[in-house]
């Protein structure tokens, strides 16, 4: 999908973000894990989620929509094995390795990913004592019970977090989790489980505790918003000198995202449930540091997330005074400088994770492709700042995770049209 944009024009209105994807994802697996049936409301019709729902399906449960509401059931699993073809939507398919475990005992998972992708997942399901075998391509696992069990993950990982926490609502009489990530889609996930019937002590810290239920109970909750997209759209609605309102927003998920958006010059005014957006005639850098204006690190739960560090990049292209942006968590995720510096902006690409931004730089219209979301996020972000007009391919992936985001943003005076 390739689309047009002319940018400059100011983002007005009220903005309803999308449930999160990711949230969606591991509260979709944790359906599979009770018999009775559950209600998920504010769930994102994309791609992704529609392919796992499927999945679901394949395994034996039975699902109806009713608009973004997913009604599903599984009274029985009657499969243990994910194919490859299963798991090429997203590497959070891993998660419904819980189910399977769960009611199955035995399970087998196909992929064509690199293997240390899951490292910190093999790892802590070897911890917990189950049988874990692995070669390039395929994985299989033996589920056993546990009396109790204190496991240390390697890495504060999302996915490896929440494939712990659903194995040991059922298969451990007491499990504590050390370095778990704590991110909202955690949370809610533990809140969901609770619900369900678990018992889960230290939701939002590292440390969580979780106790066996020997049954978990059908219930119904809401997917929350996308704190990702809300934050980008916030954004874009400063740079280009918009009043804006994004409804649905907890201000638990985006407070450390105010206090660094904050020092390149963006002020977000929150309450409970919504992100007001005043109008900004300029964005000037503070928090002065040595001979930099402003230093932006990425880092796990609670500090500033690794998914915004392309809207945080733009945003320093349109703040006057010099920042680092540096991306702790990952390689790779400021490669995309280069077309913002084809735009016009100044950056200095110190490694593939420092990044130097000269501010404030007016940008132009280019034509550019989007290889994925997070390098989408940005890059739209730019398009809709710069001056003139800005093609960008491959744009479907804007609209695999945050669902009907270009749509949305036409309602708010953004000029995009599909070519």
């Amino acid at each position: 999908m390739r689309i047009a944009i002319e940018g400059g024009r100011p983002l007005n209105g009220i903005y309803h973000p999308s449930g999160s994807v990711n949230t969606a994802l591991a509260l979709l697996a944790a359906t599979l894990l009770s018999e009775q049936p559950i209600t998920l409301h504010n769930m994102p019709r994309t791609s992704i989620l529609t392919a796992l729902t499927d999945l679901a399906e394949k395994l034996g449960a039975q699902s109806s929509w009713d608009g973004d509401t997913l009604h599903i059931q599984t009274q029985t699993l009657t499969r243990r094995i994910l194919t490859t073809e299963d798991t090429q939507a997203s590497v959070g398919a891993i998660l419904f390795l819980a189910p399977i475990l769960v009611h199955r005992r035995h399970a087998r998972m196909e992929f064509d990913f690199p293997l240390h992708r899951i490292r910190t997942h093999l790892e802590a399901l070897r911890d917990l004592g189950l049988d874990v075998l692995s070669s390039d391509g395929a994985i299989e696992c033996k589920a056993v019970e546990w009396g109790e069990r204190r496991i240390l993950l390697t890495q504060t990982s999302v996915t490896a977090t929440a494939l712990v926490m659903m194995l040991a609502t059922r298969l451990g009489a007491k499990t504590i989790i050390q370095n778990a990530a704590c991110e909202p889609q955690i949370q809610a996930l533990a809140h969901f489980l609770v619900r369900m019937g678990a018992t889960i002590e230290g939701a939002g810290s590292n440390v969580l505790t979780v106790h066996k239920a020997d049954v978990l109970q059908g219930c119904e909750t809401r997917v929350p918003s996308d704190h990702i997209e809300a934050a980008s759209v916030a954004a874009v609605a400063a740079m280009t000198g918009g009043r804006l309102q994004i409804a649905a927003t907890r201000s638990a998920d985006v407070a450390m995202i105010q206090k660094v958006y904050q020092r390149l010059g963006i002020v977000l005014d929150l309450d409970q449930e919504s992100i007001f957006v005043p109008r900004h005639e300029a964005l000037v850098v503070s928090n002065r540091e040595e001979d930099l204006d402003s230093s932006i690190e990425t880092a796990p739960w609670p500090g500033f997330p690794s998914d915004l560090v392309g809207i945080a990049t733009v945003i320093a292209t349109q703040a006057r005074g010099t920042s680092l942006i540096h991306e702790k968590l990952f390689n790779n995720r400021l490669i995309f400088v280069d077309k913002l510096k084809a735009m016009g902006a100044q950056i200095v690409l110190c490694d593939p994770h420092r990044a130097i931004v000269v501010g404030a730089t007016p940008l132009r219209g280019i034509y550019m492709d989007s290889p994925d979301v997070r390098t989408g996020l940005g890059l739209l972000a730019a398009a809709l700042v710069a001056e003139g007009r800005t093609e960008i391919d491959n744009a479907q992936a804007i609209d695999r995770w945050f669902v009907g985001a270009l749509g949305k943003l036409q309602q708010i005076n953004a000029q995009i049209t599909y070519l």
